[in-house]
């Protein structure tokens, strides 16, 4: 137990395991009864530690009681300084509630400041974002968009105006971005509008660079001296301002829509190029501003888009410039070729090709193909070679209608060197003559030539500048004049040679086509004098007007089987003749006479068209006669006037058998006569055994005359004997050849009807 007393007074704080202990044994009361004693023990202690200590204690007592007067007193003066303390202090609280109050709000302001402070740049980009928006200011409004969304807004708190404005942005860029496409069709249409400037100002400067020489820089340098420079553009592309493109394409950067932004710049442009290939007029071959004005708005789009090939940062590429461009060119030759085609002015054709030259080569300046353009003036070429021939159509038929067709005349030096200046004729004959002085050729032999050769100055005037060596040049040109020659003018003598004309005019027609073929060669070498070519000599014009002289010729035969018409309609045969006059009739020696006489006429003109007159002619009596002869309004013929015929178609024979021009076969015009010859033959020889013999023989006697024409002169001759022998009682030789002229008709009759 003491152990466990001794635990406790030495333990403060944790007196639990010593309790348990004693609870948990036995001696609980001898527990208690020593803590009793222990307790008794300390008091005895306690009590004389007092009485050590009592005398001290009263001391203290004493000076205790000392210090409570002085307490009373200070008690008294703090309660005195404790009322001035509480009176003080009532209006210091008062003050330090206030300054309270007012630290609290200025900690409030500041705070407020700061906030404001962070909200202010907020508010003023806000602010410069609107005002930008409104001055039309899209990119750096869509940077200052780009600042206002990722920086200054997560650096202010959740306030609801930031909450509007962030609700706000998305409108606004999609503002920024339906403003800058506005802009961009406006831009569209401007560049749309000032691509016909652009285009003549390429142009402009094509043509200035094309006829630019050393003395004509040297000139343009010394006239600059002194002078300012213009502040004009300089460049086709400076006309337009790029800037709202550029703008365009740095704000759909920003917005991350740049490729949508190049396919639709670069659909449009391709819808306006459809647009600028279709003519703003319709007719573009009523003038030739109708085809500038054309090239020009072309050009002028193909030259701002090949500027944005270099300077678009992507929006054109190289392939789609030249895809678009493929596209377009042929479409431009297509309206260029239908509308070339129409135009009938060879001036207009002129300034049309020199249009589309200078077009070709500012096109090559910019880099651009110019296929299919040449082919397309090669076509154009062959165009104005039919336009320059359908004018000079109408120059030709003034000619041959205005035409004297006369061999010229002149009566001195002056005019003879008028003439030889005019046309390449070999003259020495002519030389040694006195004057007057004649051609053998009319004036439209002359006129004719000095035609052809401003016709080649037109035809090479289209030529020039295509780029053709001389050769080509030359080739091309003598194909022209020889296409003039052959078709148009040969054409217009055709329609001429389709009116009467006198024989005269005829031949002297006939004699100057002549002279002209003969001088194609001399425009041959004009023509090489011209293009600085070889002459070529192979190339002739050949019987480039024998159409024409075969129609001239048909005309002059014509003419002369009308005059022999007209003189066998004079004819005055007696059929019923009773002896012949012993001699031709005065109609076919007067008809003969002229057939001569025209023949001598005729000795200008070539072998073969004399030979196809005197052919014409002599078939034509032959015909005549024969037709007379067998005429079915004639019933009957005498013998007498069977041998006059026969005396005709003598003199007649002597005329075919003197071969009247050369050139003819032997005997070729008497076969004309051959088979009228035969049947007269057969009638006034009364050989009727031969001839019935020889019937269905090759090569007999009478192998041109038919049993029908026999039976039909049989028929006259006996109609006529019946007629004469009427009243008169016939000889016994008279009715034997009766007899025999009934018996040969007979079977004349007979044969004519095997025949059928």
């Amino acid at each position: 137990m003491n152990a466990t007393i001794q635990e406790i007074e030495g333990i403060d704080d944790y007196w639990g395991p010593a309790f348990r202990s004693v609870y948990e044994g036995e001696g609980h009361e001898a527990f208690v009864q020593q803590l009793d004693d222990r307790i008794k023990q300390h008091d005895k202690e306690i009590e004389k530690l007092c009485n050590f200590h009592y005398q001290g204690f009263i001391d203290s007592i004493r000076e205790l009681l000392q210090v409570r007067s002085h307490a009373e007193e200070l008690h008294a003066e703090i309660s005195n300084v404790d009322a001035n303390v509480k009176e003080t202090t009532e209006a210091l609280c008062i003050r330090a509630d206030e300054l309270i109050r007012a630290r609290r709000v200025e900690l409030n302001i500041a705070a407020t400041i700061e906030k404001m402070e962070l909200c202010l740049p907020l508010l003023t980009t806000y602010s410069k974002l609107k005002s930008q928006v409104e001055a039309k200011r899209y990119y750096p409004a869509l940077k200052t968009l780009e600042q206002l969304e990722h920086v200054l807004l997560p650096r202010v708190g959740p306030y609801k105006w930031c909450a509007q404005i962030s609700s706000d942005i998305p409108r606004l860029r999609q503002a920024i971005r339906d403003a800058s496409m506005a802009d961009l069709r406006d831009f569209l249409e401007n560049i749309r509008r000032l691509s016909p400037q652009v285009g003549a100002m390429a142009l402009k400067q094509t043509q200035d660079m094309m006829g630019r020489s050393l003395a004509n820089i040297i000139s343009k340098k010394d006239k600059s001296q002194g002078v300012t420079a213009s502040d004009g553009p300089q460049c086709p592309h400076e006309l337009v301002d790029f800037s709202p493109l550029h703008r365009c394409l740095h704000i759909h950067t920003v917005l991350g829509a740049k490729n949508d932004f190049i396919q639709y710049y670069r659909s449009q442009r391709r819808q306006q190029a459809r647009l600028v290939l279709i003519p703003s007029s319709g007719n573009l071959h009523d003038s030739i501003q109708g085809i500038r004005n054309y090239l020009h708005a072309v050009l002028g789009f193909f030259i701002l888009e090949e500027h944005l090939l270099t300077a678009g940062a992507g929006l054109v590429s190289k392939d789609w410039l030249l895809d678009t461009w493929g596209m377009s060119v042929t479409k431009v030759a297509s309206t260029l070729r239908t509308n070339t085609s129409l135009v009938t002015d060879p001036n207009l054709m002129l300034k049309i090709k020199d249009q589309i030259m200078l077009f070709i080569n500012t096109l090559k300046c910019y880099g651009l193909p110019t296929d299919p353009l040449p082919l397309l003036l090669q076509e154009m070429a062959e165009h104005y070679t039919e336009v320059l021939m359908q004018r000079w159509v109408g120059v030709f038929r003034d000619i041959l209608d205005n035409g004297s067709f006369l061999p010229i005349e002149v009566q001195n030096q002056e005019e003879y060197d008028s003439v030889m200046d005019k046309f390449p004729y070999d003259g020495e004959e002519l030389e040694t003559q006195p004057f007057p002085r004649k051609f053998p050729f009319s004036s439209l032999v002359t006129s004719v030539y000095v035609q052809v050769k401003e016709f080649i100055y037109a035809w090479l005037m289209y030529s020039a500048g295509l780029g053709l060596g001389g050769e080509r040049r030359a080739g091309a040109a003598r194909h022209s004049a020889s296409l003039l020659l052959s078709r148009s003018f040969a054409g217009c003598l055709s329609a001429l040679f389709r009116r009467p004309l006198p024989l005269v005019q005829l031949v002297q027609i006939i004699v100057d086509t002549q002279y002209l073929e003969d001088a194609t060669v001399c425009l041959y070498e004009f023509i090489s004098n011209i293009t600085g070519s070889e002459l070529v000599t192979t190339q002739a014009a050949g019987s480039m007007f024998q159409a024409a002289r075969d129609d001239a010729e048909q005309q002059i035969c014509d003419k002369l089987e009308k005059k022999v018409d007209e003189f066998l309609d004079l004819e005055n045969y007696d059929w019923l003749l009773v002896e012949p006059i012993g001699q031709a009739s005065s109609f076919v020696t007067d008809m003969l006479s002229y057939l001569s006489g025209v023949l001598t006429s005729l000795e200008q003109l070539p072998e073969r068209a004399r030979v196809a007159a005197v052919r014409a002619a002599t078939n034509r009596i032959a015909t005549r006669l024969r037709a007379l002869l067998l005429d079915p309004a004639v019933k009957q013929i005498s013998s007498g006037a069977l041998y006059q015929l026969d005396l005709d178609v003598i003199q007649c024979e002597q005329f075919a058998a003197g071969e009247p021009v050369p050139g003819l076969r032997e005997g070729e015009l008497l076969e004309h006569f051959a088979s009228l010859r035969q049947l007269l033959d057969l009638i006034t020889g009364w050989d009727w055994s031969s001839y019935l013999h020889d019937v269905g023989i090759d090569g007999g006697k009478y192998t041109l005359v038919t049993p029908k024409d026999a039976a039909t002169l049989l028929e006259k001759l006996k109609e006529a004997e019946q007629k004469s022998s009427v009243f008169s009682v016939l000889k016994k030789n008279e009715r034997d050849r009766r007899k025999l002229l009934d018996t040969v008709l007979k079977q004349l009759k007979q044969l004519q009807n095997q025949d059928s």
